[in-house]
């Protein structure tokens, strides 16, 4: 794993730490992604919460105060309460608090059965992990899927932030998911932040939660202390 900050700007703290998937040699997300078949899915899926958390654990995550945030496949899991098992035990193993992890779906993977997330969120908020809907704006469906349930979180899509600076639609767009997440009580975490003027756009859009290049690039096996942003005058 590598391990990424998200921070929460108001105050410089480290919201969370995103685990990224990485191989044993510092391989990247998309070979090792590219591995995964239907007949390997959900033991890759369990492999990597019990790696993410046992990982978390041995460096400290915890002692930091920060949250650690796993991406999962929903078209893994078939029964919620079935799947977490393993999350469970390796947090009674390892320690780690389960108060502590944030799962993140991502909306790149078509999503066939939306009713299907629906219970995964609702199972996993119940055994009191934090859920986020990950790669927001891009994908599948979006606005379809907030419609039908609500994460706690949702992850802004690069592509809504790249050059948002100087982009008048990309700035609009994003100035009306702040209104929504407000009004339904979503946190908003932007993502893929690579440059001090869009960091300081998105602040100014009132995202307070950032993660990107900007901010530092992931770790392998390390948790990456946050660099300061030098804002303009």
């Amino acid at each position: 794993m590598a391990f990424q900050p998200i921070v929460a700007a108001a105050n410089g703290s480290i919201f969370a730490y995103e685990a990224l998937v990485r191989g044993e040699n510092g391989e990247g997300a998309s070979e090792i992604l590219s591995r995964v078949s239907e007949e390997n899915r959900y033991a890759f899926d369990q492999a990597c919460r019990r790696t993410a958390i046992r990982s978390a654990a041995g460096l400290g995550l915890a002692e930091l105060g920060a949250r650690l945030s796993i991406n999962f496949m929903p078209n893994a899991v078939y029964k919620a309460e079935a799947c977490i098992r393993v999350t469970l035990e390796t947090a009674r193993e390892t320690g780690f608090p389960l108060s502590s992890i944030i799962f993140e779906f991502t909306e790149n993977e078509m999503i066939r059965d939306p009713g299907h997330v629906k219970e995964i969120v609702r199972a996993y908020n119940s055994f009191g992990f934090l859920t986020a809907l990950d790669d927001f704006g891009a994908g599948y469906a979006g606005l379809g899927l907030l419609a039908n349930f609500q994460t706690d979180i949702v992850k802004l899509d690069m592509d809504l932030i790249r050059n948002i600076n100087a982009d008048r639609a990309r700035r609009a767009i994003v100035r009306g998911i702040v209104v929504m997440a407000k009004d339904l009580g979503i946190t908003l975490i932007a993502e893929g932040i690579e440059t001090p003027e869009e960091y300081e756009v998105l602040r100014d859009l009132g995202i307070d939660h950032l993660q990107g290049y900007v901010i530092a690039r992931p770790g392998f096996m390390s948790l990456p202390a946050p660099r300061q942003i030098r804002l303009a005058a």
